[in-house]
């Protein structure tokens, strides 16, 4: 995926790294219409599992034992499912197992996957989660009850056990199972931007996502670093609350939108990180320092990576100095000469378009040239004559 550098919206200048493995196309492309660069990097690939003897043994069961109540979790996985009895020759048996039970859709992807089966759901979960379509089974009552319950990716282990222990007999049903990609590269390049604070957002769409990402960090023994970035500097952007279980149980915030959807989450993106990024009136320009770009007076300005870690550094601090060791301190790689500074800072000039944007204070560092509007600095500007 590419940013078309032309385009300015309201997530030009942001960097938003993409977990998905399906509609990573589609998620990707509805961001860089709106101006962010994306960083995609599958943390997971689905098997499906027409093949799968487990799964055949399941479907036989099903058709010669039908439940009495069906819980769809999934359209990808509903529809593999019938898909791979058909190559069976059992669809026709399962449908009409399936026909013969209380059907319950978490959500209305699964409701559309039931009814382009042919099927008609009886009830589907209002919120798309895993918790209410639990509560509604026990609020039933389950005791004695067969329950065909189709897994995606994940055991379901906290939904299971409460039914099993309110008496049902659950049988599995795994449609379809999670592994790591075919090629772990990117997931480590998007880990290692992600530890660097190169993205500005990191987006997840399911559970297994999140846990596979945090299971790489730990598995290359960066989790206490990725745990560190993901609580303190780059947002974290969840399609749902199932999907945001496995980073909030580790303490990470994340936020996600009302409509569990991939174009909600996109305009949740489009709210929150221009609301985190600095805004500042600077010599009478309005200017945003976003993750790689400055907006002066609303336009995207092209800034090299050090004159942006200076300009971050800077508007950390509004209008207070910052010293040529500190700011020397945020350059890439670092480094031991000062003049490192002087020269990245006139760089930033010319690239900013008005010099005098950055002040310098003698002898001291440079501050931005926050209008009175702006609050106090602390210290006067610099002598006409030292201002470069």
């Amino acid at each position: 995926m590419h940013q078309d550098d032309t385009h300015h919206g309201p997530l030009t200048g942001f960097t938003v790294g993409v977990t998905a493995a399906r509609r990573a196309e589609e998620f990707g492309a509805l961001l860089e219409r709106r101006g962010a660069a994306v960083v995609h990097a599958p943390a997971l690939r689905t098997v499906p599992l027409a093949d799968d003897r487990d799964l055949r043994a399941v479907t036989r069961d099903v058709i010669g034992s039908p439940p009495d109540v069906v819980v769809a979790t999934t359209a990808v996985g509903f529809r593999g499912w019938i898909e791979a009895a058909a190559d069976w020759g059992l669809a026709d048996g399962l449908l009409q197992a399936l026909g013969g039970a209380e059907l319950l859709a978490r959500g209305p992807k699964a409701k559309g996957a039931v009814r382009a089966a042919g099927l008609t759901e009886t009830w589907s979960a209002a919120s798309e989660s895993m918790a209410e379509v639990l509560e509604r089974l026990l609020g039933e009552g389950v005791a004695g009850r067969r329950i065909a319950l189709l897994l995606h990716g994940d055991s379901l282990a906290e939904i299971i056990g409460p039914l099993r222990a309110a008496g049902a007999e659950v049988r599995p049903v795994p449609v379809y199972r999670w592994t790591e990609p075919e090629d772990i590269a990117p997931l480590d390049r998007l880990l290692d931007l992600t530890l660097a604070r190169g993205l500005d957002a990191l987006t997840f769409t399911s559970a297994p996502a999140a846990t596979a990402l945090l299971g790489r960090a730990e598995h290359r023994g960066l989790l206490p670093e990725l745990l560190g970035a993901l609580r303190e500097d780059v947002l974290v952007a969840c399609v749902g609350p199932v999907t945001a279980r496995p980073l909030e149980d580790r303490g990470i915030g994340t936020v996600r939108p009302e409509r569990f959807r991939i174009a909600p989450l996109v305009q949740l993106l489009c709210s929150e990180l221009p609301a985190r990024a600095p805004e500042l009136d600077v010599a009478g320009h309005r200017v945003a320092v976003r993750g790689h770009v400055v907006l002066v007076d609303g336009e995207p300005c092209r800034v090299a990576p050090a004159g942006m870690a200076l300009l971050h550094a800077l508007a950390r601090h509004p209008g207070r100095v910052v010293s040529r060791a500190e700011l020397l301190r945020a350059l890439p790689g670092g480094g031991t000469d000062e003049h490192a500074v002087e020269t990245a800072v006139a760089r930033l000039r010319t690239a900013l378009g008005d010099p005098g944007l950055i002040r310098t204070v003698v002898k001291r560092g440079y501050r931005l040239a926050l209008d009175p509007s702006e609050g106090r600095v602390d210290a006067p500007p610099a002598e006409p004559g030292h201002q470069r």
